[in-house]
């Protein structure tokens, strides 16, 4: 590729992104398990509430449930373009990085939609200091993803 230079920048970007991306699935993880252990139980025999909702977390408000589910899934898809993208930082040639930038272009779309939904819930208040360290690399993520996909772009 033209600009070698671009390498080291795209290698620490996706260091740096694999690691956060990695800190909110295991955080979003936890909130999901809390969810799920601490959740609304209905007995047998007994009608749902009128309005129930199936995305209920017990810590956070209103916004959590939905921003935990999407920070996950982006945050999975983002470590698996991640992989795409090391494979593109070790090769560096113009065949790899077509799937290095498509995977961490829809990363990258994915975390915006789960920044919209952290904006959110910071609107809203009532978070623990867990949900605040997942918007917050969340936001941030949705930065350095940027950069990264900007950086393996400026190499070519």
């Amino acid at each position: 590729m033209a600009n070698a230079a671009m390498k080291p920048v795209a290698g620490l970007l996706l260091v740096l992104n694999f690691c956060m991306y990695l800190i909110v699935a295991a955080i979003g993880g936890w909130a999901i398990n809390h969810a799920i252990n601490y959740g609304f139980f209905i007995g047998s025999g007994l009608e749902l509430p009128a309005h129930f909702s199936p995305i209920y977390f017990p810590m956070g408000n209103a916004a959590t449930g939905f921003f935990v589910i999407f920070a996950v899934i982006a945050s999975v898809v983002g470590m698996a373009a991640a992989l795409a993208g090391f494979h593109h930082v070790r090769a560096w040639s113009h065949e790899s990085m077509p799937a290095a930038a498509s995977s961490g272009f829809i990363a990258w779309l994915l975390t915006l939609l789960a920044m919209g939904l952290a904006v959110k819930e910071i609107d809203l208040h009532g978070r623990n200091a867990r949900l605040i360290t997942m918007e917050a690399f969340t936001i941030i993520l949705s930065a350095t993803q940027l950069f990264y996909i900007l950086a393996i772009h400026g190499g070519n």
